[in-house]
């Protein structure tokens, strides 16, 4: 276990209804990998595999609770082995007041897991008995009662950010040309055709933007320099109001006449500022190869 130490290890858990599936789907935009519902048993095992491999994980986020039924009560003796192994790991308790978790019960019509024959009431408060224990060991309890989704997903991205996490937003940007359509799955679409058009000098006419030539010829202006420190910036105002929002990708196609020339170099070039900038990029040119 101790090859495990370098793996950070949040554990989700707490009351029916009080928001554990929005936390954990938090912790999967600040790249964490996630999963619901793991049966206490099983947590030691997946630290292992975590931590196994060439595409070691160094962020791990489980929900542990009382779905596991029986298998819950071996959530302790798990925790006491992380301690033993010298494992670092945090407890996030989630909780909020009767009457909260009484309307957020009826308000979705799912049935508390702990079924009792005095109904909800008596299933949340013997749940809070079997919790008392781990409510008392968490690092980081937050009452739910008075939030609601948004609310919720930002108090837990400004904890993780204060302790110096970055939450990653997935850019996508997409070269394309309008002769052939606007890319579907746009979420912004920028034009370039008022940019000076390679295809009309003959040296350039049958290469695409990825040429160092045409990249020099579409990127030698005053005028391209200052749009794409425009776009550039755009991108950055943006980038924490997705993430508000709990987004984690964004599509900006950039399109020319054919899709060859123009779109591809100036898609190149904001991808290698956006990624300098800590910014996840994936570029694909749909119209490239089009001639």
């Amino acid at each position: 276990m101790g090859r495990c130490a370098r793996l950070e290890i949040s554990i989700i858990t707490g009351l029916s209804g009080a928001g554990k599936s929005i936390a954990i789907k938090s912790l999967e935009d600040l790249g964490y990998f996630c999963v619901d519902n793991l049966p206490p048993s099983l947590l030691l095992k997946m630290v292992e595999l975590c931590s196994q491999g060439d595409n070691k994980i160094d962020h791990l986020a489980a929900v542990i609770d009382v779905r596991g039924g029986e298998f819950f009560d071996d959530l302790n003796e798990s925790l006491r082995e992380l301690d033993r192994g010298q494992i670092p790991y945090r407890i996030i308790f989630m909780e909020a007041d009767d009457d909260s978790l009484i309307r957020r019960f009826k308000e979705t019509r799912r049935s508390h897991p702990m079924p009792s024959d005095g109904g909800i009431s008596e299933s949340i408060a013997t749940e809070r008995k079997v919790l008392r224990t781990l409510r008392g060991r968490a690092d980081i309890v937050i009452d739910t009662s008075k939030s609601n989704v948004h609310e919720l997903r930002e108090q837990l991205m400004e904890q993780y950010r204060s302790e110096g996490a970055t939450v990653p937003l997935e850019i996508s940007i997409i070269s394309f040309g309008y002769k052939y359509g606007i890319p579907l799955d746009a979420d912004m679409v920028l034009d370039l055709r008022f940019l000076p058009n390679p295809f009309w000098v003959d040296s350039l006419r049958d290469r695409d933007g990825t040429d160092k030539e045409v990249k020099k010829y579409v990127l030698g202006s005053e005028e391209c320099i200052e749009y794409l420190d425009r776009v550039e910036s755009l991108m950055e105002f943006l980038k924490e109001k997705f993430i508000r929002e709990g987004r984690r990708y964004m599509t900006v196609a950039l399109g020319c006449t054919g899709g060859q020339h123009r779109s591809v170099a100036i898609a190149e070039e904001l991808a290698c500022r956006l990624s300098a900038s800590d910014w996840w990029v994936k570029v694909r040119h749909r119209d490239a190869h089009r001639r």
